[in-house]
């Protein structure tokens, strides 16, 4: 696929639509496209986490040892903290049909985040909200539950 529709792509993906159209074409040029059958494994839990992936197309189930489970399909994001921690992986994820996937590399994404300073504070301030309403939330779940 050409540049432009990656960033395209890239551009429906919440997290890296903060990033704005400079970022999102560093990042478009340095991604990796990988293709995946049915049943092959993106990855499995406990690998060490050192990049995230967006679905082009297909999907992938992601599940962890502890029963959590989701789908993840086209224009998503699979590893949005692997981006900007080292972390293993908490699951694994494979392939429901023949999928396709673009691979950003941490390394690549910090790169992004450095030279776009303005776009780190953008995503700053997502991370941040969203994890201010998850405490919320949980907040809210402890209170119920007294």
């Amino acid at each position: 696929m050409a540049i432009e529709d990656d960033i395209a792509l890239f551009s429906r993906v919440p997290t890296l639509n903060l990033l704005g159209a400079a970022a999102l074409q560093v990042l478009a040029i340095g991604a990796e496209q990988r293709d995946y059958g049915f049943g092959e494994r993106l990855f499995e839990q406990g690998d060490p986490a050192d990049s995230g992936f967006i679905v082009r197309h297909g999907a992938f189930r992601v599940a962890s040892d502890d029963g959590h489970e989701a789908i993840a399909g086209q224009n998503v994001l699979i590893g949005e903290l692997a981006l900007v921690v080292p972390m293993a992986r908490p699951a694994t994820a494979t392939a429901l049909e023949p999928s396709s996937v673009l691979r950003i590399s941490r390394s690549l994404f910090q790169r992004v985040l450095e030279s776009h300073p303005e776009a780190a504070r953008r995503l700053r301030d997502d991370f941040a909200a969203r994890t201010n309403a998850a405490a919320g939330a949980m907040v809210r779940v402890t209170e119920t539950l007294r």
